[in-house]
């Protein structure tokens, strides 16, 4: 399974989500056709753009659980995150969180205006 996490600014854009999700793709050689989720934190289960670039990738959009997320923060951590959101980190923990145990970030996350992404890939994956 892989997981594009997706963290943002308030009121973003459809059009800034897609493009942070295909700019981080694009960093690993990869697709759109290879994710199997996107995930957020439950602070952006409201994001408009967010729920909107599932629908418009055809793919589920899954708010990571707190607790999980919050077992995942460890292995990736951003202060501004922290400061803003309450919590080490969106992107990274939740991409980590949805993909499952075992998974592991492809990369650091692409920050591309207010928007970051970050892909993870389950533990179970090639």
């Amino acid at each position: 399974m892989m997981v594009a996490g997706i963290g943002s600014r308030k009121g973003v854009s459809i059009e800034d989500v897609l493009a942070a999700i295909e700019t981080a793709l694009e960093a690993h050689g990869l697709a759109m056709t290879a994710l199997s989720a996107l995930a957020t934190a439950p602070l952006k289960k409201d994001e408009a753009a967010i729920s909107a670039a599932g629908r418009a990738l055809n793919l589920p959009v899954v708010i990571a659980d707190d607790r999980v997320l919050q077992l995942a923060s460890p292995r990736s951590r951003c202060d501004l995150s922290q400061s803003r959101a309450g919590t080490p980190s969106v992107s990274e923990a939740s991409a980590l969180a949805v993909a499952g145990a075992g998974a592991r970030l492809l990369g650091p996350r692409t920050v591309l205006g207010p928007v970051t992404c970050a892909i993870a890939i389950s533990g179970d994956a090639p």
